[in-house]
């Protein structure tokens, strides 16, 4: 035999001898002696180890199975005493095979049964060591009995089976061999814990985890924490939400504006022209109640249904220095308290298509709805009755609108809707388009198809302070109907740092009596306003440019003059401006104001909420600069100055019949300070003061003393909830 093949034959054995005597090493198993193996019982697959005998005869014991029954004795027959939970501790005095006696908190003892041979044993057992006696924080163990180290190796238990405190290794072809992990002194290291399932507590539904925790506890007047008044949680079923919404506005305004004397008599006896004294003051209290009831998980998609009832009380004073100014009585004095209650909301909403993975939707609501036009409502802006088709596409870059409005009217002195009159004959057609990051990302483009028809054609409709609204007393103040388009397109959003918004209409239609030339007249007018603005850190600089259209001739047969449906501009200062805010009325030139309250067209209407459309109008321009200042989250002071012109002034000198008006309206000068204590919406608190510098124009028609700075003052408060 050569040496290769010899040295082959005897390394082998070497080899597995090494092999095997590593693998003892790496095991670190003591040596047991052989007396004390062959006294170790057999376990076999699937059965529990019975239980360790005791040298005190004292046993720990701890229940794994979910109860186990106390017997009067140590049998399966006997009385039942008690009910043992799992995780229960106690101890045991006595033994009898697998019974234990323990005793009972009421003072009796009872037995209960380890179950050997079952897979799993009813409790764990602790031999020689109580737990009265054990080491705080320990808990007991399941010692592990020894294995048959002769049964056959393809009888031995999966790894799996085995408990984790026993060590099997196994020569290749050979038998398992058997290692028993010595006793842990429980004065030394404490004992592993059983494996018990986890315990747990059921809960109504994942929003009501935190109150079952004990994190947060829900407090009712508390809108940032979980509260089920704001649709935190489901108020019934899992996905049934409430929300509540409250809001206190309550204002304060007192200003100075032109003001007609009364045709019967005066407060004034030393007054002898049609111009009174002109200041003014208003009170007004709104409490506003949303209440929605909705269905879906609105945290990543459209609610399913929605239930929306918004009622508003009013209250309102309203003092003035001329008589006929407040009611068409003169004997109403100077003083008018007056009180409302409306409804602004009242709609059922419906999602009747889910169109895509990203919750694109198709929704259509029906009832007392608010609308808006545009972006900042140049157009139309109201809560009419109608139905509304709405939706989106590609993850909410297509968003659509297609709706039927019929306009509610209003009450006078509150401008809030008056259901106990008829519906207006006032219809409105809206369909608009929009598109998400056009041209760049931040930018929203939007068109818009608008038809407006009017048929109030009635004789005379009164006011609730017997004013003439429909027909205006203006011209040949007959009723007259009136259908008209508006195309638009707008624009919001920002180009890099620059934000932009932007919104351009042409109208065109088809009057059934000019008011001046008593002839059908056609419609064709335009509108353009655009604001630009850029954040200096903590300060915002803007301008603003806009021009409405005017009538260069009443009476061509053409109503040229751009007028809006019922428009709330967002813009120039919005209602801190005094010629936005203000509805200054055109005295001697009829029932009419140069511009309706928190509106921007010199439109010549009766009343901008009442009133019909007039596109025999001056038009308007402004050109505005602006900026916000954003001192502390607390503060914000918001400045701004316009320029206002009108667009032509023919009308106007055909209505007072006085010639070479000039287009100088005048300059707009108004200062706003806001303040939040809360750094929130909850509680905010607006002070505003704004003057109208008369121009050239302004001051042609009015007297000396109403054509000098008219000015206002307002105090505001808002709390929400």
């Amino acid at each position: 035999m050569s040496a290769p093949a010899c040295s082959r034959r005897w390394l082998a054995p070497i080899a597995a001898l090494v092999l095997s005597g590593s693998l003892y090493a790496v095991a670190q198993v003591p040596q047991v002696p052989q007396a004390q193996k062959s006294a170790a019982p057999v376990v076999k697959r699937g059965e529990a180890a019975p239980p360790p005998q005791s040298v005190d005869g004292r046993y720990g014991i701890q229940v794994l199975a979910s109860t186990v029954n106390v017997h009067a004795e140590a049998t399966s027959g006997s009385a039942v005493l008690a009910e043992l939970q799992q995780g229960a501790r106690l101890e045991a005095d006595q033994r009898r095979g697998n019974w234990y006696r323990i005793h009972l908190a009421d003072g009796r003892s009872g037995w209960i049964d380890y179950a050997v041979g079952k897979s799993n044993p009813n409790f764990a057992v602790d031999a020689g060591t109580s737990i009265a006696r054990g080491r705080p924080g320990s808990e007991v163990g399941v010692p592990a009995p020894p294995v048959d180290a002769h049964a056959d190796a393809a009888s031995a238990p999966a790894p799996e089976a085995l408990p984790d405190d026993r060590i099997l290794l196994q020569r290749p072809m050979g038998r398992p061999l058997e290692a028993i992990i010595p006793a842990i002194d429980p004065s030394q290291v404490p004992p592993p814990s059983p494996l018990l399932p986890r315990e747990t507590v059921p809960v109504p539904d994942r929003w009501r985890i935190v109150d079952q925790l004990g994190i947060v506890n829900q407090r009712v007047f508390d809108p940032y924490n979980p509260n089920t008044l704001k649709g935190d949680r489901p108020v019934f079923g899992e996905d049934w939400f409430f929300n509540l919404g409250v809001i206190s506005d309550t204002l304060f305004e007192a200003r100075k504006l032109p003001t007609p004397i009364g045709a019967q008599s005066s407060q004034d006896p030393q007054a002898n022209d049609q111009f009174g004294r002109g200041r003014q003051s208003t009170f007004a209290q709104n409490l506003i109640v949303s209440l929605s009831l909705l269905k879906g998980s609105t945290t990543f998609k459209p609610p399913e249904l929605e239930f929306r009832f918004v009622p508003v009380l009013n209250y309102n004073v309203s003092k003035v220095e001329e008589v006929r100014a407040l009611r068409i009585d003169p004997r109403s004095g100077t003083r008018r308290t007056d009180h409302f209650a409306a409804i602004q909301e009242a709609f059922v909403d419906y999602e009747y298509n889910i169109a895509s993975e990203y919750f694109d939707f198709d929704d259509i609501r029906v009832g007392i709805q608010p609308f808006i036009s545009d972006f900042r409502g140049f157009l139309f802006q109201d809560q009419p009755v109608g139905i509304r088709f709405f939706g989106s596409r590609e993850s909410n870059r297509w968003q659509y609108n297609l709706a039927w409005f019929r306009r509610i009217d209003k009450d006078t002195n509150s401008g809030l809707n008056d259901i106990g009159k008829p519906l207006r004959k006032d219809d409105v057609f809206v369909a608009n388009l929009f598109r998400q990051d056009f041209l760049v990302p931040g930018f929203t483009l939007q068109g818009t198809v608008i038809h407006n028809i009017n048929r109030e054609t009635a004789e005379a409709f009164l006011d609730n302070n017997g004013f003439q609204i429909r027909p205006a007393i203006f011209g040949d103040a007959r009723p007259h109907k009136y259908n008209v388009t508006y195309l638009g397109a707008s624009g919001d959003g920002h180009f890099g740092r620059w934000n932009t918004t932007a919104s351009l209409y042409y109208a065109a239609g088809r009057d059934d009596r000019n008011p001046f030339s008593q002839q059908p007249a056609d419609i064709s007018a335009f509108y353009g306003v655009g604001e630009v603005s850029r954040d200096f850190d903590w300060i915002r600089v803007r301008g603003t440019a806009l021009y409405a259209s005017g009538d260069k001739n009443p009476y061509d047969g053409k109503e040229t003059g751009f007028d809006a449906i019922l428009e709330n501009p967002q813009i120039a200062g919005a209602d801190t401006s005094f010629w936005i805010r203000q509805a200054v009325p055109l005295i001697g030139g009829g029932g009419v104001a140069l511009s309706g309250r928190n509106g921007v067209l010199a439109s010549l209407r009766s009343s901008k909420d009442q009133g019909q459309s007039n596109f025999t109008n001056p038009g308007v321009a402004l050109i505005g600069i602006g900026a916000d200042f954003d001192i502390s989250p607390r503060w914000r002071v918001i400045g701004n100055l316009n320029q206002l012109w009108f667009a032509n002034t023919t009308v106007l000198s055909v209505l007072r019949n006085q010639g070479n008006i000039d287009r100088n309206l005048g300059t707009d000068i108004s200062a706003a300070v806001q303040y939040r204590p809360l750094f929130t919406q909850n509680i905010v608190l607006n002070a505003s003061a704004a003057a109208l510098i008369a121009g050239k124009g302004l001051k042609q028609l009015y007297d000396a003393d109403s054509g000098k700075t008219q000015y206002s003052i307002l105090f505001n408060v808002l709390l929400t909830f």
